[in-house]
């Protein structure tokens, strides 16, 4: 029954037996006597009370309804408010919970086009990197040899230094490139990648320790692509943000779903807002059905956990990876092989750490 039926059948019947009273031996005296007056109060008392009590019980459904519609977060889907209550407030929640519906799907939507265009730039932008820039010092490098084995020895060691420095810009722009574009992803499969992920994070004062399984159940490439940016987003705030010097990396398989778990002993969030890096997070998550919840860790520092469905049961993801490059230039350059005298360069014999630059995916993280 309708909120409106309700109070107008209350007050219908109050006044019905009020005029039925009247109308009957009932009288009232002029003036009103005592107990005349108690008994008339009586009767507006509990047709108030009657009121407030049907009002009461419509308007819940409605206050449950404000307090969703409050705290509702499109990047962090939870449950729906109940389509309980009068047929006004029944018609109103249900009508909130599919424009809720057809928001989240527009956003996802929105998202996956926007984070296909981001990966297919990022491939476009790793080719350039490898046919203008690396090719460019792969040829500065063959020159450098060549001046290298005649030039006086008074300038040898400029050149050297020369050479080093060229060197580490190639591979500057090797790693760049591969930060762009995961092609370990591509070629070895996800395992490997996040191998060497947390290899690549490892570096002076930071120690990224992983468990990850090779038996991993069968995943879409959209549902691999969005573990390994959560893993590189993940350990980019840890090495940025969070002053630790432990963290792990751990991809763990259920029968129902696949968790991917980045833990550090750092600071931990507090009560810093979500930055663009988070959000990017939920946003991928969200394309591939999964959850994920960035938590303070056990003691100090902060878990980030992705848990993606997996099995007939999955969601079907929406958005799609960028094609392969497999052109004939589609591998990033390596540094030329080196046999003189002034080979190759180590970390060691130039004082700088190959991994001492952050790696990851470039933008505001926490």
């Amino acid at each position: 029954m309708s909120l409106f039926w309700r109070i107008f059948s209350l007050n219908a019947t109050g006044l019905v037996l009020a005029t039925a009273l009247l109308l009957g031996p009932v009288t009232v005296s002029t003036p009103v006597l005592p107990h005349e007056a108690l008994i008339l109060l009586g009767g507006l008392a509990a047709l108030l009370i009657g009121n407030a009590v049907v009002l009461r019980l419509g308007l819940t459904p409605l206050r449950r309804l404000g307090h969703a519609m409050s705290t509702a977060d499109l990047l962090r889907p939870g449950t729906r408010p109940e389509v309980s209550g009068p047929a006004e407030a029944a018609v109103l929640i249900a009508t909130y919970n599919t424009m809720l519906d057809r928001l989240q799907a527009e956003r996802a939507a929105g998202a996956a086009h926007a984070l296909h265009a981001q990966e297919r730039e990022r491939h476009r932008i790793a080719r350039e990197l490898h046919d203008e820039v690396g090719q460019t010092l792969t040829a500065v490098l063959l020159q450098l040899k060549r001046v290298a084995d005649r030039v006086p020895d008074g300038l040898r060691d400029e050149v050297t230094q020369t050479q080093e420095a060229t060197r580490a810009g190639l591979d500057e722009i090797r790693r760049i490139a591969r930060r762009l574009r995961p092609g370990v992803l591509e070629e070895l499969g996800l395992a490997s990648a996040l191998r060497s992920l947390a290899a690549e994070f490892t570096h002076h004062g930071l120690t990224v320790r992983h468990q990850v399984p090779g038996d991993l159940p069968p995943l879409t490439p959209e549902a691999e692509l969005v573990l390994y940016r959560v893993a590189q987003e993940g350990l980019t705030n840890t090495a940025r943000h969070s002053a630790a010097d432990r963290a792990e990396l751990t991809l763990r398989r259920f029968p129902d779903a696949v968790e991917l778990l980045v833990r550090d002993n750092g600071t931990g969030i507090g009560g810093a807002p979500e930055g663009a890096g988070i959000s990017g997070m939920r946003e991928r998550a969200l394309l591939v059905g999964a959850d994920l919840a960035v938590v303070p860790g056990p003691g100090r520092g902060t878990d980030v956990r992705l848990r993606i469905p997996t099995g007939p049961t999955a969601p079907h993801a929406r958005v799609p990876t960028a094609p392969a490059d497999t052109g004939p230039h589609a591998r990033v350059p390596t540094a030329p092989a080196d046999t003189g005298p002034h080979a190759r360069v180590t970390a060691e014999s130039t004082g700088t750490d190959p991994h001492a630059r952050v790696p990851g995916a470039p933008g505001d993280q926490q």
